[in-house]
C-alpha cells in the first residue's frame, strides 16, 4: 500500500495538482467559501464526476443556505463549466431524470431543492425524487418500471449512478440524502469580502478548457484508480468514508499539495458533521422535554407554541411553515409515541399514547451541538399520571400512514 502523501506512480498528466490548482482558483475566484476547505471540496468533487465510474460510490454534494443571494446557485453555475457531462436544471420529474442517467454520462445539478422536498408534504413525485438520489450514490444501483403493454405488463430497470450537486435554502433535503452528501453552509459575503463577476460569456472557455484538461487527466490516471485506495484520516469510517474515499482518491493522483488538503478537508467536514448533525427525531425529544418541564400535560396549541419558539430549532420553518399537529404526530410515531383523546374539565385535548414517553440526548433540553457518538442520558417523563385527567375510552391517532408508491408515467 502507498502511505498518505506519497505519490502514485502515474500522478495526474501535466502534472494534476496544476489543473487541480486552477479549477480551486476558478471556483474561489467567483463564490465566497464560508472555509478554505469547502472551496477545496468543491475542487475536488468537479474532478471526481470526471472518474465517477471508477469509484464505488460518488458523494452528493449539498450547497445549503439561510436565505437567498449566499452563491448557492453560483457553485453551480461554475460547476456546469467544469464537470463531466454537466447538466443545471432547476425542476425535474423524476421520469426525465432517471431516463437522463441512463442515457450517458452526465453531473446533475439541482437547483432549488427546497421547492421540491418539503417537509409534511405527500408529493409522489418528491419521494421519487428522493429515491433516485439516495440509490444513485451507489454504482450497479437501478430503479424499476412496470410499463403497461397491451394486456401484459414491461418490467424494466434504470440506471441511477451519478454524480448530483443539490442547491436548496434551510433545512430543505431528506436526511438520507444528507446522509450521504459533503454539506457545504453557503452564506453571505461579508462586508467588504469581493468575488469575480461571473458571466458566463467570459467564463465559459476558460470552464470549457478546464474540463477539457480534467477529462485528460482523468483518462491518464483511470487505471490507477483503486490501486491502492487512500488510507482514509484516523476516525473517518462508515457513511463518512463512503463520502470521501472518492475526492481523498482524487487528491492522491493529483499528487502536490493535494493529498494533505483532501484530507484536511475530510476531517474538518467530518467533525463539523458530527457537531452539528443531529436526527430531527431526537432533536424533536430533546426539545419535547424541555418544553414539558414538570409538566404532565399539555395542549398541542401551547406545544406547538414553545416548539416554534425555540431559537435554532427548525420547527417554526419546517420547510416554509411552521410544524403542524399533523407533523409532529408523524415525527413521534417511529418512536412508539402516539396520541389519544382526553378530557380535562369540560374540554377535550390529545394526550401521548401510553404510560410515558422518552427523550434521549444530552441533559440541556435543545443542545446547539450535539454529538451522536455521546453517551445518551435517558429520562422518563410520566404524561398521564395526573388525576384530574380522564381517558377517553376510544385512542384516535393523529396519523395514518401514507405508502408511497412512485409512479413515472406521468
Amino acid at each position: 500500500m502507498i502511505p498518505y502523501g506519497q505519490d502514485y506512480p502515474d500522478p495526474l498528466a501535466e502534472p494534476g495538482h496544476d489543473v487541480l490548482d486552477d479549477v480551486h482558483e476558478l471556483v474561489a475566484r467567483f463564490v465566497a467559501f464560508p472555509s478554505d476547505h469547502a472551496a477545496v471540496a468543491v475542487a475536488l468533487w468537479a474532478a471526481h464526476s470526471h472518474l465517477v465510474d471508477t469509484f464505488e460510490s460518488t458523494p452528493r454534494l449539498a450547497l445549503l443556505s439561510p436565505e437567498k443571494q449566499c452563491g448557492k446557485t453560483r457553485v453551480l453555475e461554475v460547476l456546469e463549466l467544469i464537470c463531466a457531462g454537466s447538466e443545471r436544471l432547476s425542476d425535474a420529474s423524476p421520469a426525465y431524470l432517471f431516463r437522463r442517467i441512463g442515457a450517458g454520462v452526465v453531473t446533475v445539478l439541482l437547483d432549488e431543492a427546497d421547492a421540491i422536498w418539503k417537509r409534511g408534504k405527500a408529493d409522489e413525485s418528491a419521494e421519487a425524487l428522493r429515491s433516485i438520489v439516495n440509490a444513485g450514490h451507489r454504482k450497479g444501483s437501478f430503479v424499476g418500471r412496470a410499463h403497461p403493454n397491451g394486456n401484459s405488463v414491461q418490467l424494466q430497470q434504470f440506471p441511477v449512478y451519478a454524480p448530483v450537486a443539490l442547491a436548496g435554502i434551510g433545512n430543505c433535503l431528506p436526511d438520507t440524502v444528507l446522509d450521504r452528501s459533503v454539506i457545504v453552509q453557503m452564506r453571505r459575503r461579508a462586508p467588504g469580502e469581493q468575488v469575480a463577476e461571473f458571466r458566463y460569456r467570459t467564463a465559459r472557455p476558460e470552464g470549457e478548457e478546464l474540463r477539457a484538461r480534467l477529462a485528460t487527466s482523468a483518462d491518464s490516471v483511470v487505471k490507477r484508480v483503486g490501486d491502492p485506495w487512500p488510507v482514509m484520516p484516523t476516525g473517518v469510517v462508515d457513511r463518512p468514508a463512503d463520502v470521501w474515499e472518492p475526492l481523498i482518491t482524487v487528491g492522491d493522483l493529483a499528487g502536490g499539495d493535494w493529498p494533505a488538503l483532501a484530507r484536511a478537508a475530510c476531517l474538518a467536514f467530518v467533525k463539523g458533521s458530527r457537531d452539528d448533525s443531529i436526527s430531527v427525531g431526537v432533536r424533536l425529544l430533546q426539545d419535547l422535554r424541555g418544553v414539558f418541564g414538570n409538566a404532565d400535560a399539555m395542549w398541542t396549541e401551547v406545544i406547538l407554541g414553545k416548539l416554534h419558539g425555540i431559537s435554532e430549532a427548525p420547527w417554526a420553518d419546517w420547510y416554509g411553515k411552521p410544524l403542524d399537529a399533523r407533523q409532529l404526530a408523524k415525527l413521534l410515531k417511529p418512536y412508539g409515541i402516539g396520541s389519544h383523546l382526553i378530557r380535562i374539565g369540560d374540554d377535550v385535548a390529545r394526550d401521548t399514547d401510553g404510560s410515558t414517553w422518552r427523550t434521549r440526548g444530552p441533559d440541556t433540553a435543545s443542545p446547539r451541538h450535539p454529538t451522536r457518538g455521546d453517551a445518551v442520558t435517558t429520562t422518563t417523563v410520566d404524561v398521564t399520571s395526573v388525576t384530574s385527567v380522564t381517558r377517553l375510552a376510544s385512542p384516535v391517532t393523529l396519523v395514518t400512514p401514507v405508502t408511497h408508491n412512485p409512479d413515472d408515467a406521468r
